[in-house]
């Protein structure tokens, strides 16, 4: 598990992003065993139930599993399961307030739809 914590967010949310980062990246792929609560502890050197905080919050949204008396596993479609939220998020938080901001600087979804495609073609470039 790679990252460090900040100040910025909730530690156990910040864990169970930084899992979530990890099963995306294809460090931890489905059925494979991830960091136990008391492994994250003495890594991030954070309490061992802030640690189980963020794994139970992936276990109920389905990404996560437990094996009795063996550990966490990612669980199967966890991958699939994770680019939908995060595609989702993404339109919640980027796209629609876009659309929003458009709309009041009078811009046509024609216009609005040439800027992203200049800006994506200025991101390949790089």
């Amino acid at each position: 598990m790679r990252g460090t914590l900040n100040d910025q967010s909730l530690i156990y949310l910040q864990i169970a992003q930084m899992l979530e980062d990890d099963i995306l990246r294809g460090i931890y792929r489905e059925e494979e065993q991830v960091p136990s609560t008391n492994e994250l502890a003495r890594v991030y050197h954070i309490n061992p139930a802030t640690a189980a905080k963020g794994i139970n919050l992936l276990v109920a949204d389905g990404i996560l599993y437990k094996k009795r008396g063996i550990g966490m596993f990612v669980a199967s479609g966890a991958e699939q399961a994770l680019r939908n939220k995060r595609k989702s998020a993404f339109y919640d938080e980027y796209i629609k307030p876009m659309v929003k901001e458009g709309a009041s600087l009078s811009l046509s979804g024609e216009e609005l739809l040439t800027m992203v495609r200049k800006a994506i073609e200025e991101g390949e470039e790089k």
